[in-house]
């Protein structure tokens, strides 16, 4: 590659001129440090890919890249000269385009107007000027777009299509790419990974966020991965044009999933499963959206005392497979088995009274009202329902006994069952959700990320319950994005991956060969082992 014209740009160990650095960056928010000490440069002609588990990092450094947030600690570069993003715009200025996972596209406008929005109000649009643009586009890049169509009437690829033709009409020479694959086809993902090379061979640089160690390896040029905030390791082009693709995840399997030396494995639960099948789910399958993704042929079975962890990089379909089994979620095709009968067909409020019980991962939102007193929030499940409603009216006297007993029952730190539960800690308001899920004659719990957010010594204390909870005979569905939580806690592991099961492994206690196994699963690989997919 030439030697470039701007003496203050620096030169890559791969020859292409670093256009953004990196330099000591660290960001902190309350209670966690999101990246710390990373250094990182983004070279002209160069497909970067950024891996890392869920907490990694990844989101944080697209937002200070993006002009989002700006480092506590260390500086960006651009063009080697030391850079201040402190706004979307500059960012913009500074020639850095983001193609964020979810469209900021306005679906209703035409191709044009989503082109030219965001330009400078006092300059007319000419479409002369934007046709000719996009016919260099699509001499250079392929990119052919219908201008005056409905940009909501065009497909994913197309729709990231106009947000790549965006970025390059405002002559960005830094295009990130965050889960750009995440909701399409392996078509549009190998069409997606062409225009990326395509990009770069012009003398742009590419910033790759990605969960998928194949599609790292097929589109990248080079690979950094990031783990707990840090980088963990990195493989540059030259390393990486000489891995086959299974010793490249090998070895980026290690850096993502791998324990540190100086870390122990997190002691198992005793298993208390027994041979009963308590819940079975066979070909489960429910719609997607451009913004959801649908499940595919879920398979998989639970027995009563058994903790089942599904584990994956969040936004894989956990949340769904959560909502299906307790019937929040519309199922088009496949079968829910609840002790023996068929439940497919059944609503939330009757599958509750059968025993099958859902705490969601969002505590605040969806889970409680902020505004209602804790009292109520222990019953919210069980409006219209007796005792505590008897011939449709409300029995409030039960029900502060009932909120007094949970709070008794599971240590629920609180002034009064009449305070509104939104003054709670996260770790009280996940306590009276949990009291309210074992209320009565619980059999099979979905707990979908019930530690998230929560201080170490209200993570012990879940961690606890939900041990005693199987302990007592009833099954467990635990969805999680701590590996070391599943590992400690389950007895089997089911990996998704994609809206799929790609796996499901027992917990043999193996350590750190289980660990990576579970990991490669996560980055998309499919278990030939396991013999339930």
């Amino acid at each position: 590659m030439a030697q470039p014209a701007n003496a203050a740009e620096t030169l890559s160990p791969s020859g292409g001129a670093e256009l953004v650095g990196l330099v000591n960056v660290t960001k902190r928010f309350p209670g966690v440090v999101a990246v710390d000490d990373v250094s990182l440069a983004i070279n002209a002609g160069e497909v970067h890919v950024l891996l890392g588990e869920n907490g990694a990092g990844k989101s944080t450094l697209v937002g200070i890249l993006a002009g989002l947030q700006e480092p506590d600690e260390g500086h960006l570069s651009v063009n080697g000269k030391r850079t201040r993003l402190a706004s979307p715009s500059a960012s913009l200025d500074a020639g850095i385009s983001t193609v964020f996972q979810h469209s900021m596209l306005v679906p209703t406008l035409s191709v044009l107007e989503n082109l030219i929005l965001g330009a400078p109000w006092w300059q007319s649009s000419h479409r002369a000027g934007v046709e000719a643009r996009m016919d260099e586009l699509k001499r250079d890049f392929a990119l052919s777009l219908p201008l005056d169509a409905r940009t909501g009437d065009l497909s994913l690829g197309q729709q990231q299509q106009i947000e790549i033709a965006r970025a390059l009409l405002r002559d960005s020479r830094v295009l990130i790419l965050d889960e750009a694959t995440s909701m399409l086809t392996p078509q549009g993902a190998e069409e997606l990974g062409a225009r990326m090379r395509q990009l770069t061979d012009k003398g742009l640089a590419v910033i790759f966020i990605t969960h998928k160690l194949s599609e790292a390896y097929h589109f990248g040029h080079r690979i950094s991965v990031l783990k707990q905030g840090r980088l963990a390791g990195q493989l540059a082009p030259e390393a990486l044009s000489a891995l086959s693709e299974a010793e490249a995840i090998e070895q980026v399997v290690t850096m993502m999933f791998g324990r540190s030396s100086d870390s122990a494995e997190p002691i198992r639960r005793k298993t208390t499963a027994t041979a009963q099948i308590v819940l079975s789910v066979e070909g489960l399958c429910t719609e997607g959206d451009n913004d959801v993704l649908g499940l595919d042929r879920i398979t998989l079975d639970l027995k009563a005392g058994e903790i089942l962890g599904i584990a994956g990089i969040d936004g894989n379909g956990q949340k769904q497979l959560a909502e299906a089994l307790a019937g929040q979620r519309p199922v088009t095709s496949g079968r829910v088995s609840f002790d023996g009968a068929d439940i497919t067909g059944l609503s939330v409020s009757e599958r509750r009274r059968r025993g099958l019980r859902y705490l969601t991962d969002d505590r605040l939102e969806e889970g409680t009202v902020g505004a209602f007193a804790v009292a109520e929030n222990t019953v919210l499940k069980d409006i219209g329902e007796p005792p505590f409603w008897v011939s449709g009216i409300e029995r409030p006297a039960r029900i502060a006994d009932h909120a007094r007993d949970l709070i008794k029952r599971f240590a629920v730190s609180t002034p009064s069952e009449a305070t509104p539960i939104g003054r709670l800690s996260g770790g009280n308001i996940q306590k009276v959700l949990l009291g309210r899920e074992l209320t009565g004659e619980a059999k099979v719990v979905v707990f979908n990320k019930p530690t998230y957010g929560l201080d170490l010594q209200n993570i012990d204390a879940s961690r606890d319950r939900l041990g005693a909870v199987a302990a007592d005979g009833t099954g467990v569905i635990l969805i999680s994005t701590d590996l070391d939580e599943l590992m400690a806690l389950s007895d089997r592991i089911a990996v998704i991956e994609g809206g799929r099961i790609h796996g499901i492994i027992e917990n043999d206690g193996t350590g750190e060969a289980l660990r990576l196994r579970i990991g490669r699963l996560m980055a998309g690989e499919m278990d030939k082992e396991t013999v339930e997919v």
